[in-house]
């Protein structure tokens, strides 16, 4: 069987009633607090948004994070997020 996106980098997430939160392919954790993770992974900069966020787990040799707390949103930046990319980076590097 051929897989059409093999050679490509591969990433899960995984969330169970917006309460936890398993990524793969996880390079760096940027920057968080309680109500923003900002991740470097190997499809790109991950932003996660929510409330009483923590980690519960982080294996970084693995790419494996766990993350507690109530799920807002997920997003990718990427540059065809045009002008949100630089305001979000703006603001987490003054």
């Amino acid at each position: 069987m051929n897989d059409p996106i093999k050679g490509q980098k591969r990433q899960e997430v995984k969330m169970l009633n917006r309460k936890l939160l398993e990524i793969t392919g996880v390079l760096n954790v940027e920057s968080f607090d309680s109500e923003e993770f900002l991740l470097d992974t190997e499809l790109g900069f991950l932003a996660i948004k929510g409330q009483n966020l923590h980690i519960k787990h982080l294996t970084l040799e693995q790419g494996l994070i766990a993350i507690e707390g109530y799920v807002h949103s997920l997003a990718y930046l990427d540059g065809n997020a045009g002008g949100k990319t630089k305001g979000l980076f703006g603001k987490l590097f003054k």
